[in-house]
């Protein structure tokens, strides 16, 4: 691997599973201090939830963002620990994954990005309470369709948008019950390969999140920041973000807005990334980046075994 060509990628809500970092904290010690800090610092058994479940728990926003970036950092890492050294080109994450691109970038603590992450996960359910909607997952239609579809979709208060763009061919949309309905029917009818509604709660990147913004931009303003050793790529911008000032704004930014994925990709291959390394829970980042960059090399790493796959320097 070339540190000059590789960009560390970090997965977000959808990635987690039951079992999530056991194996990795059984065999190395690095990664089972990270569980075990997290447990100590909100006197929780995080570790448990991720670990055994039951799977309902894990699912639910305030324990999946934390267990998410916990086993993100306990393979981070890791890694670190096998390639001393190592400081790749960018680092990226996937919604709340790029909490977890903070602490690589080092400009945010573990703790301080785990107390955020904390503070997300509870404003986002709460707005989900008051504001109720859901997402839906749209398969074989572009951005540009899917926004027409939206804008069509959306009545008033009823408001439904592209809220990740994953992939080509691979768009979730987000909002109020009955727009987020509407958009599905409309989707289907105009052609779309097949579309799912998400096991989810909460309308995630979109307006349905606004009562949570004034906290949380209140909880990333106090948060303490320090300029990034290693470029980071932002969600909503899809570029290197050069300022503390631009990364607090797109972090902020992005609980209603989209996360442009497929061009955060295409940005980093367009200034020499060819490898793209997975860090955390499931493969979910690596299978998008072999439908947007099919000659790219992308490597999940999670557990003990993924290390065994990846290339020596």
């Amino acid at each position: 691997m070339d540190a000059k060509t590789t960009a560390f990628l970090f997965p977000g809500q959808g990635s987690q599973f039951v079992g999530m970092g056991l194996s990795l904290a059984q065999i190395y010690e690095k990664a089972r201090q990270a569980f075990a800090q997290a447990d100590a610092w909100i006197d929780f058994p995080l570790s448990k939830t991720a670990w055994e479940g039951p799977e309902e728990s894990l699912n639910d926003t305030i324990n999946t963002q934390p267990a998410l970036l916990v086993h993100s950092i306990a393979a981070y890492e890791v890694f670190n620990d096998k390639f001393l050294g190592f400081r790749p080109a960018f680092v990226a994450g996937h919604s709340m994954g790029e909490l977890s691109a903070l602490v690589a970038s080092g400009t945010l603590a573990f703790k301080d990005a785990f107390s955020l992450v904390c503070r997300r996960g509870e404003l986002m359910k709460s707005s989900g309470e008051i504001s109720p909607g859901g997402m839906a997952a749209v398969l074989g239609m572009g951005v540009a369709e899917l926004e027409l579809v939206c804008s069509d979709a959306s009545q008033g208060e009823e408001i439904v948008q592209v809220a990740n763009d994953n992939c080509p061919g691979q768009v979730v949309i987000s909002g109020s019950s009955q727009a987020l309905e509407r958009a599905m029917q409309l989707a289907q009818e105009r052609g779309a390969r097949r579309v799912r509604r998400l096991a989810v709660s909460i309308a995630a990147h979109s307006p349905l999140m606004e009562p949570a913004q004034e906290d949380f931009n209140q909880a990333v303003n106090q948060a303490p920041f320090v300029e990034p050793l290693i470029p980071l790529v932002g969600n909503v911008t899809a570029r290197p973000l050069p300022t503390l000032d631009a990364i607090r704004a797109d972090l902020q930014l992005q609980l209603t807005s989209r996360v442009r994925w497929t061009e955060s990709i295409q940005m980093m291959a367009a200034s020499g990334v060819t490898t793209f390394i997975e860090i955390g829970s499931g493969n979910v980042l690596t299978g998008l980046l072999k439908r947007i960059l099919p000659e790219a090399k992308g490597y999940a790493v999670g557990s003990p075994e993924d290390f065994d796959q990846l290339p020596q320097l």
